[in-house]
């Protein structure tokens, strides 16, 4: 035990054990289970797990506890404690799981298997799961409960965590959170305790010790915490120490420390080059150093690609590398002797493995595989960055990032003064390429991820040539770092033209008085730094001539960060057209950039949804902006509108004055029956220009029909109205229908989807379509009209009928009225898109709509409906009628949910019938 306490004294960093931060975040926080005084009949959790990043101390926390235990004794028990490492036993043989256990503690073999597998006063220390390198699966499918049957270790070690062996004793394993998926399959109710390491009072604590001077102390800690990405970093007691070692060389030469903290690759390279004895004058560098170079980047390379951070010296031997060669590295502690695993070497950190790994890619080098005939398995920078390989290997995303960071072209000439090896010139245009490719797909996650390797790079020629074919760009800012690094990138992607934000709660510091007192300095002092960066990315609206788009949703966001970006809005350099506000606090936002637009003349498509605020400030100054009159808005959508019936006077008489807006969605608006005459009235008005009108969920029924009606003959200009999701019912399509019937009403598009219409409201909707009607698109989905498709049959055999998009989706359609409609398409002469989803046609039913249908004379190019297309008979008439009918495209699977809005059935297309701002 004695060598055991100074192996843990030596894995500490200066004492910094009793520091780390950690907190229960899955399972009991009342279960007791380190305290083994506590008696049998006291509920105990036999499991418990530590996770957390790379060198955050899980291995130190882990240790400590086990001392603990260890030394809390009971008279007349066998108490031991068993600490196994897993980096350091996926090297070992197969052996039994007596011999395991024999080689850490010599009591066991003298106690015997019985004794310990009855024992509870038992600890079994699994550190470092995540580094068990076993085939996926084979820890949950190979199980062995036989102590003295010779196993792979990996084998033995998930028979363990399968309480297979030792099933009464106590497990506490440590892991990064990439490998608590395998894990969970292996454990039965454990613990969880994320291991947060240093907390940002610990790492300036630990800046405090370090130093001798405290002036030099904080404003190396200053600098740290200038940088986001490394300051994030520096929960690793590893890290601190590295950028305290690098930052106390340059204060105590005089030197600025804050380009060396601008990002972690250039912190780890002064880090790297401090290394290097300086040169003799008019001398180069040793040539010696060149040699360990390559040897310690070839080391870390293939350990990555390999999944291991511990290096025996077969490793070194294969790789063709000397301790020698890696001298100047293990007496700078970059490379250092294992304390868990004799004759072993690990990197100081993994972030230093993951920088250095980086570097070989950097390098010109012979190419590797000298060894014998073995060649490491390296993966070149196609395969580092490419997206199958980042998620089998989370560790190759930090080298991409790193490899960046490198490309920069000081950077390459720092370490070639300090090395004297050359740099390749090659990496930076493969990099390039990579990130105009396919292999680098732009989802939101992707996108940060490019943001974060440009960032890095720290050039702007560099992130110029990446963005200069990007179009679109979808951010989703969850960090300061996100924000860092994305404010940084799009003041140089001039091609830009659409841009979606997202900001998550936290960045911004929404309620000033919610800061206890004693960190509002603190907060206040960060909500500055992040409202700077914010004040950057929101430029790129008024110096980018090309961005048009701009959509902010689901956002938290602040006072000052929404006045910073309606300022660059109303800027006249800004020529931004469409915007989309969505579901965003604080809620006096959306009056924010209502005043911000009033008098935009660029602007033409102003989306505000997301339980929109219509206060009188709010509509006041929507108002205003349709009446200004330099206002060009085209499109005005104001969804879950509440309270609008209150303001609608005023928005009336703004539409009355305006002559710009030609589309209006007002869908799930409370309107009621009183708020749609009140519209009507403009509607009705000589100067009204809309084109499109949607009152979806507006809680519409029949008592509005007659004033829509009278709004539709008397204004020829509205072609599209949407009335889904209303209770208009038999009753209110009749009314409809008398005003749709009259010559001098011109609408095209009509959506009464899910409006409680029965057969009963089909009559009067057949005997229009029959008349002069200029209705081309009809959608009835969602209405159990049932036996009424017998009269919209008859309204389609009719030559007066122009229909050529009818909906008839979840219509409760009967079996025997599918030769009506069969005989309806092979007379009709204009139908071209036809939507049965949700029907119960049954075999008979296709097999009559396809006989119809395989006349070369039918309109028809789409069809959906429900059937089994795997049915030998169904496949044989599918196939005669695409013969016959090429031109016809049938969907046979897409089943239309009776929640979607118009706007999301993506049968129809909508940007054929009602505008589409995307």
């Amino acid at each position: 035990m004695e060598k055991f306490c100074s192996i843990w004294k030596h894995t500490c960093w200066d004492g910094v054990g009793d520091d780390l931060r950690y907190k229960i975040i899955e399972g009991s926080q009342k279960s007791t289970w380190l305290s083994s005084s506590k008696t049998s009949s006291q509920r105990r959790l036999l499991t418990v797990v530590l996770q957390g990043a790379a060198g955050v101390g899980k291995t130190t926390l882990a240790k400590k506890w086990m001392l603990d235990w260890a030394q809390d004794h009971l008279p007349g028990t066998f108490h031991s404690a068993f600490y196994l490492s897993c980096k350091g036993l996926g090297r070992q043989g197969a052996c039994t799981f007596a011999e395991l256990l024999a080689k850490k503690c010599p009591d066991a073999q003298e106690a015997g298997p019985q004794v310990l597998a009855q024992g509870q006063k038992i600890l079994v220390v699994i550190d470092g799961f995540d580094e068990l390198r076993a085939p996926s699966g084979s820890l949950i499918h190979d199980i062995c409960g036989d102590w003295e049957k010779p196993k792979p270790v990996p084998v033995l070690l998930g028979s363990l965590l399968k309480r297979k062996l030792l099933p009464k004793a106590t497990l506490l394993v440590t892991t990064r959170p990439e490998a608590l998926g395998e894990l969970r399959l292996l454990v039965e109710q454990p613990l969880f305790i994320e291991v947060e390491g240093f907390l940002e009072a610990d790492r300036r604590g630990y800046f405090l010790k370090h130093f001798e001077q405290q002036d030099q102390a904080l404003r190396a800690f200053e600098g740290m915490k200038g940088s986001p990405a490394l300051f994030h970093m520096g929960a690793a007691p590893a890290v601190c120490w590295v950028v305290c070692t690098c930052l106390k060389g340059q204060l105590e030469k005089g030197e600025d420390p804050a380009p060396t903290c601008r990002t972690p690759t250039s912190l780890f390279l002064r880090f790297l080059c401090s290394q290097c004895p300086p040169a003799a004058p008019g001398s180069g560098p040793e040539p010696h150093l060149q040699t360990a170079l390559h040897a310690l980047s070839l080391l870390a390379a293939w350990g990555i690609w390999a999944q291991t951070s511990l290096f025996d010296g077969e490793d070194l031997g294969q790789l063709g590398v000397s301790e020698a060669d890696l001298r100047p590295f293990l007496d700078g502690k970059v490379l250092q002797a294992d304390a868990d695993c004799e004759g072993c070497y690990a990197f100081l950190h993994l972030s230093v493995q993951q920088f250095l790994a980086a570097l070989f890619y950097l390098l010109d080098r012979a190419e590797p595989g000298d060894a014998g005939g073995w060649a490491p398995d390296i993966g070149n920078v196609r395969a580092l960055l490419s997206k199958e390989e980042r998620l089998r290997n989370p560790s190759l995303t930090r080298v991409g990032c790193f490899l960046f960071g490198l490309a920069n072209q000081e950077r390459a000439r720092e370490l070639e003064a300090a090395f004297g090896c050359r740099v390749s010139l090659d990496v930076r245009q493969e990099l390039l390429r990579v990130t105009r490719s396919r292999d680098w797909p732009f989802s939101r996650a992707d996108t940060r991820e490019l943001m974060r390797c440009l960032y890095e790079s720290q050039e702007e020629a560099l992130v110029r040539e990446a963005l200069a074919p990007i179009t679109e760009l979808a951010l989703h800012l969850q960090s300061e770092r996100d924000l860092v690094h994305a404010s940084f990138c799009l003041r140089h992607g001039q091609a830009l033209r659409r841009l979606w934000l997202q900001v998550e709660k936290g960045i911004f510091l929404e309620n000033d008085g919610a800061s206890e007192p004693g960190t509002w300095a603190e907060r206040s002092l960060q909500d500055h730094q992040a409202l700077c960066r914010w004040t950057e990315l929101c430029s790129v609206l008024s110096s980018n001539e090309n961005l048009t788009f701009l959509e902010v949703s689901q956002s938290f966001l602040s006072h000052s960060s929404v006045r910073i970006l309606c300022e660059q809005i109303t800027r006249v350099t800004c020529n931004v057209q469409k915007v989309v506000i969505k579901n965003i606090s604080p809620v006096h936002a959306y009056r924010d950039f209502c005043l911000a637009l009033v008098g935009k003349k660029t602007l033409t498509h102003l989306i505000l949804e997301g339980s929109v605020p219509c206060d009188n400030m709010l509509l006041l100054l929507l108002c205003e902006a349709l009446k200004h009159r330099r206002c060009n808005l085209q499109y005005l959508r104001l969804g879950s509108c509440s309270d609008f019936i209150q303001h609608l006077n005023d928005f009336s008489l703004a539409l009355k004055v305006n002559q710009s807006l030609q589309s209006l969605d007002l869908t799930a608006s409370e309107l009621g029956d009183e708020g749609v005459k009140l519209l009507c009235g403009s509607l009705r008005h000589p100067n009204c220009f809309l084109q499109w009108l949607s009152l979806e969920n507006c809680h519409l029924t029949e008592v509005c029909c007659k004033e829509l009606a009278s709004a539709l003959i008397v204004n020829q200009r509205l072609t599209h109205l949407c009335l889904a999701k209303n209770n208009l019912g038999d009753g209110g399509v009749r009314l409809l229908s008398e005003g749709l019937g009259y010559p001098e009403c011109q609408l095209q598009t009509l959506v009464l989807c899910q409006c409680s219409i029965t057969r009963r409201g089909c009559k009067p909707i057949s005997d229009f379509l029959q008349g002069d009607s200029s209705l081309t698109f009809l959608d009835l989905s969602l209405n159990p009209i049932a036996t009424g498709l017998w009269f919209l049959c008859e309204a389609l055999k009719k030559p007066s009928c122009n229909l050529k998009c009818l909906g008839l989706c979840g219509c409760s359609l009967p079996s025997f009225c599918w030769q009506d409609l069969a005989s309806a398409l092979a007379s009709n002469q204009r139908l071209e898109v036809l939507d049965l989803g949700q029907n119960s046609l049954g075999q008979s039913g296709v097999t009559v709509l396809f006989e119809a249908l395989k006349q070369r004379s039918s309109p028809l190019k789409r069809l959906r409906l429900r059937t089994d297309e795997s049915s030998a008979q169904t496949q044989k008439l599918l196939k005669e009628v695409r013969d016959s009918n090429p031109k016809l495209n049938i969907d046979c699977k897409a089943a239309r949910a009776a929640s979607s809005s118009y706007c999301e059935f993506p049968f129809f297309t909508p940007r054929d019938n009602f505008p589409v701002i995307y």
